[in-house]
């Protein structure tokens, strides 16, 4: 009777604060939304604001470096948090990366939404766990319900926001204990976005192809080049931040110049369509077989370019147009029903690029429908065991190798360099 009192006593503290979590995650992300899709249709309005990026650059790289040095760590510093029980993640983290980020879109830079969403998720939580006055032990499950709820509410896809929040702190594990509040604040910041009249870009459902032995041969052959093209924007992405750093020490002048190669690269292409989040694009690779071939490469650049340089943003829809462009190119030669392939190219580069195969092949059913589901998992983890150790979180932290034996202390991506370019 005691035992039972106790876990009804835990379960509806942790309902109470994954509740509380979800709504501040939620309200965060509409707004976030609603601001984003404003900014997107003012620059689209006046396009010839996107000459003016480096100039942007030079003024978010200044405020960045003066007032946000604490948190430029960006989803790395949520991991790290998450681990080593860091210091409180910063409250302006929120504001700071929110205004950033609609500045990047605003002024035409390749970014995406998702590395906001969980950064103000897991800001908040932090925020609440300190007034909670929480241990180390219920923080940890408090950040990884923000990193769920802002994931959740940013796609509109609530299971894979818990499993995201559960996934893709380390790689080989997946966090159960925290299942509770992650699960409950993933849910309820959905509710939250949705009621404050927020709405979610609608893909076209999948179309049912049966497993076959040619068909998982084609899907093995989809997954090597999703691997290729993700290890290449990882690698990219890494080389142009490192080698930044070195030649231009000073972040404002890093963001303008990358800005000025943005605008250099959308001036000699003569399209606006590898700018901002290309949700349109996305959508498109669904149905329309005359997208370029080219275009998941040419996005791949845009965006390795802009957060490379610093701007700020995430990853994710970037690597969702890579990825259903990827799809749309190769259905074709594969002879793949053209909207199921862009659905798997679009959770595919995603998954291998993060390390979350497992959260991705659910993400792929919220979105698309339960016919994508087999084909979805089978190319992710296909796609995440050839990627390698690496990551566009390099601090993930590794307990168990992809295929090899446990390792004997949990390192971070970033510190496995030999594993990683092997």
């Amino acid at each position: 009777m005691i035992e039972a009192r106790h876990r009804f006593t835990a379960l509806a503290q942790w309902v109470a604060m994954g509740a509380l979590v979800g709504v501040l995650c939620g309200s965060a992300s509409a707004l976030f939304l609603y601001l984003l899709e404003a900014a997107t249709n003012f620059r689209m309005g006046h396009m010839w604001m996107v000459f003016t990026l480096p100039v942007a650059g030079l003024l978010i790289g200044w405020l960045y470096e003066k007032f946000g040095a604490s948190i430029v760590g960006g989803n790395n510093l949520v991991i790290e948090t998450i681990h080593d029980n860091g210091p409180q993640i910063p409250v302006r983290m929120a504001p700071m990366i929110l205004v950033g980020t609609v500045l990047t879109h605003l002024f035409g830079g390749s970014a995406g939404r998702e590395g906001t969403a969980v950064q103000m998720g897991a800001s908040l939580a932090d925020t609440v766990s300190h007034q909670l006055k929480l241990n180390p032990h219920l923080r940890k499950h408090m950040l990884a319900a923000g990193v769920a709820g802002g994931f959740a509410s940013v796609f509109g896809t609530p299971i894979a926001g818990v499993l995201f929040g559960l996934e893709f702190v380390i790689l080989g594990q997946i966090a159960y204990e925290a299942m509770i509040p992650a699960l409950v604040a993933a849910v309820v910041g959905d509710m939250t976005t949705r009621a404050w009249g927020i709405t979610h870009a609608v893909y076209t459902p999948s179309s049912f192809v049966a497993l076959s032995p040619l068909v998982l041969l084609k899907w093995f052959l989809f997954a090597a080049v999703v691997a290729l093209t993700t290890t290449t924007f990882i690698e990219l992405l890494h080389f142009i931040k490192q080698r930044g750093k070195k030649l231009v020490p000073r972040l404002p002048f890093r963001m303008a110049i990358g800005g000025v190669l943005v605008v250099a690269l959308w001036k000699l292409l003569g399209t606006d369509d590898y700018l901002g989040l290309g949700v349109p694009t996305i959508l498109r690779a669904f149905y329309d077989g005359s997208v370029p071939t080219y275009a998941f490469a040419l996005k791949l650049l845009f965006t390795a370019i802009t957060l490379g340089a610093g701007f700020l943003g995430g990853e994710v829809t970037p690597l969702f147009f890579m990825g259903a462009c990827l799809g749309n190119a190769l259905a074709g030669p594969l002879g793949l029903p053209l909207d199921l392939a862009a659905a798997v190219g679009m959770a595919a580069v995603f998954a291998s690029a993060s390390n979350t195969p497992l959260a991705l092949s659910v993400m792929a059913i919220e979105l698309v429908g339960a016919n994508v589901f087999p084909h979805a998992a089978i190319v992710c983890v296909l796609a995440y065991l050839m990627t390698g150790h690496r990551s566009i979180y390099p601090s993930q932290r590794v307990v168990q190798g992809k295929t090899g034996p446990r390792l004997p202390i949990m390192k971070a991506i970033k510190d496995l360099h030999d594993r990683q370019r092997s």
